[in-house]
């Protein structure tokens, strides 16, 4: 049975407990996410949609404000033990906002923190999730089991909404907060299994492609401002840098519309937090069904090119059709062909850029991306939207969209592209494909 079970997923026998425990890190943080997404859209529109910038902005802010403290963190604390401090202590935020949501749930200030917190959260959480399964298996193990890994996240993404809708009227909006630091805890565990097995069957043992000779019970070298100097100096890094500004540029655009176009056409909160959790529903679903059945199979058979591709490309076309047809139906189904997307492909085919590079990249110039740059590419669009719609209509918000989708998909092909050939490298024994990315280099 377990042969089996490992052959479904293209694991080898001694790999599915790994595949697994990543499986369950990542739907114990995506349950308790998803529990919480449809409250904070409804706070966001609640503040009024026009005022949605000022959030994004704050989100930025924020980051600006977390990001040294990470650093300070990742270079005091064993790679080990680093997850046990960031999620400790998210989870001590999310006890403070059960008390205070227990004490005044309506309250608009606790409701726009908590959206900005929230987005931020987010995006720590996940990021270092994901370098964690970078650190734990090598290039090859990624590219069979990442798809799978990043189903669990579906798995969790689907399942939160469902929770979160059956239980709001018991618990209220403080009890889904404390079930999202339970959950939060129960990722701390399985991140602490994976990290023993990293030694003996993942990216940490001596026959592992591109073996690393660095340890996780050391902490990762460098200062606080470490991600953003490793960034400058790689074109590697800032390619992938542009592909996330780009992503977060299609995503902000896309999202502006779907809360414009929600308000208009929903006026109750109860029946706009329905449609955001029906909308989650059917993105999760589409999402786990790719990951567990196309998206590996398109990863080894057309390599990481693929993944960054296609999703770009099939936005693009969702902006040229909104373009023709701007109503909320058409809008709905580019929005689930792009975060579905986003899911399946995009974010597994992403984290494997990150599998042949040392410690300092995976924790500290991988977070930098994934939080600052991303967020401020929120920002930036936000307000670059919110230009655009005083200038044109629709119609031209969808267009400049379609143009942006195009040089997205370009920049993931060259990236996806340049990894497939250093994987190639990599099994014939050669250096990885930029030097200054190499184990070797260090942070």
């Amino acid at each position: 049975m377990r042969t089996r079970i490992a052959r479904l997923i293209h694991a080898a026998p001694d790999e599915l407990g790994a595949a697994l425990t990543g499986f369950g890190l990542f739907f114990c943080l995506f349950c308790g996410y998803f529990m919480l997404r449809p409250i904070r859209e409804t706070m966001g529109i609640q503040g009024g949609v026009q005022n949605l910038q000022w959030l994004f902005t704050a989100t930025f802010v924020a980051m600006l404000l977390v990001v040294p403290l990470h650093g300070w963190l990742s270079a005091h604390v064993p790679r080990a033990k680093f997850v046990d401090w960031v999620y400790g202590f998210f989870a001590l935020n999310l006890v403070v906002f059960a008390v205070a949501f227990r004490m005044n749930a309506d309250d608009v200030w606790l409701a726009r923190v908590f959206y900005v917190w929230l987005s931020v959260y987010n995006l720590f959480v996940i990021s270092v999730a994901w370098s964690v399964m970078a650190d734990a298996f090598d290039g090859e193990q990624a590219r069979r089991l990442f798809a799978f890994i990043a189903a669990g996240a579906s798995a969790g993404g689907l399942i939160g909404p469902t929770l979160g809708g059956l239980l709001i009227g018991v618990l209220g909006t403080s009890g889904l907060v404390g079930i999202a630091a339970v959950l939060l805890v129960l990722a701390v565990v399985a991140k602490t299994r994976l990290m023993h097995w990293r030694v003996v069957g993942g990216a940490g043992r001596p026959t592992a492609i591109a073996s690393a000779p660095d340890d996780a019970t050391r902490p990762v070298a460098g200062n606080p401002f470490a991600g953003f100097t490793l960034l400058l100096r790689s074109p590697y890094l800032l390619g992938i840098s542009a592909f996330v500004l780009l992503l977060a540029t299609t995503s902000t655009f896309l999202y502006f519309e779907q809360a414009r176009l929600v308000a208009e056409t929903f006026t109750d909160r109860a029946e706009r937090v329905r449609v955001f959790s029906t909308i989650d529903v059917i993105v999760q679903t589409l999402a786990i069904l790719s990951q567990l059945f196309l998206t590996g199979r398109v990863a080894r058979r057309l390599g990481v090119r693929s993944l960054l591709t296609v999703v770009p490309v099939l936005v693009g076309l969702g902006f040229v059709a909104l373009a023709m047809v701007p109503t909320f139906a058409v809008l709905a189904v580019v929005m689930v062909v792009r975060r579905a997307g986003e899911y399946a492909f995009v974010r597994p085919g992403r984290e494997m850029l990150f599998t042949d590079v040392d410690a300092g990249v995976k924790y500290r110039a991988k977070n930098f991306i994934d939080t600052v740059v991303y967020r401020g590419g929120d920002a930036v669009s936000g307000w670059a939207k919110a230009l655009i719609d005083s200038l044109g209509s629709a119609v031209f918000v969808a267009l400049i969209g379609a143009v942006v989708a195009a040089v997205w998909a370009g920049m993931g092909y060259v990236l996806g592209r340049r990894h497939d050939r250093g994987l190639r490298r990599s099994r014939r024994g050669a250096s990885p494909h930029d030097p200054h990315l190499s184990r070797e280099a260090g942070p």
